[in-house]
């Protein structure tokens, strides 16, 4: 009871279980976007009491990352814990996400929005591989990265290859250097050509995914 009254203290006016909420919602989903529906309204409110929420998870080891010219908030743990563990699969999709939106940004103003359609991923993927993805194994890739507010799917199944899908900002901090690293490793050629802007060559067959 003590500690909650501190706590109350800390706070003032601002409301403590609305504070407990957002400060979950933060930990639990890594990234409160502007323009991400679900996260609009945490992402101002964190805005408005940034200097609570930065002191309140200092206390926690982590640092509040915010960059208000592209409408996100983060956090970054100084002992390099409470990262999420991808598949390999899941950080060749993200990977191929990140490079698209830095692509698509250099064409776009800053009010417009980075949409690519999830057949650009199945193309890249083929590229790189020499191999067709599954329709579930792309589910499962996107639906993962779509719980953490990478992208949204504006149609409904994330495994046709038409579905188009909104990459968010967040996509820029997602990566972790280590992880990029062993995806870079894994498939180095190929991605040094996406990354210099050149085409890498399609030795797969011309079937419809599955």
């Amino acid at each position: 009871m003590d500690y909650d009254n501190r706590f109350e203290r800390i706070l003032g006016s601002v409301s403590k279980e609305k504070f407990r909420q957002n400060a979950n919602k933060l930990l639990n989903e890594c990234f409160m976007l502007k323009e991400c529906a679900d996260t609009k309204n945490s992402y101002y409110f964190i805005l408005k009491e940034k200097e609570l929420f930065s002191a309140y998870f200092d206390l926690l080891g982590y640092e509040l990352i915010i960059n208000e010219e592209y409408g996100l908030i983060a956090l970054n743990n100084s002992y390099g814990t409470g990262r999420i563990r991808l598949r390999l699969l899941d950080s060749i999709i993200l990977l191929f996400l990140r490079l698209i939106y830095i692509e698509e940004r250099k064409k776009l103003s800053q009010s417009e929005q980075v949409i690519v359609e999830v057949d650009e991923l199945y193309e890249r993927y083929r590229s790189l591989k020499n191999e067709r993805l599954k329709k579930p194994d792309m589910r499962s890739a996107l639906g993962l990265l779509k719980r953490y507010h990478i992208v949204s799917n504006l149609d409904s199944d994330m495994g046709n290859p038409d579905t188009r899908l909104q990459i968010y900002p967040s996509v820029i901090l997602a990566f972790d250097v280590g992880e990029l690293n062993k995806v870079y490793e894994e498939t180095k050629d190929k991605l040094d050509k996406y990354v210099n802007g050149g085409e890498a060559e399609n030795n797969a067959d011309e079937e419809d995914i599955d």
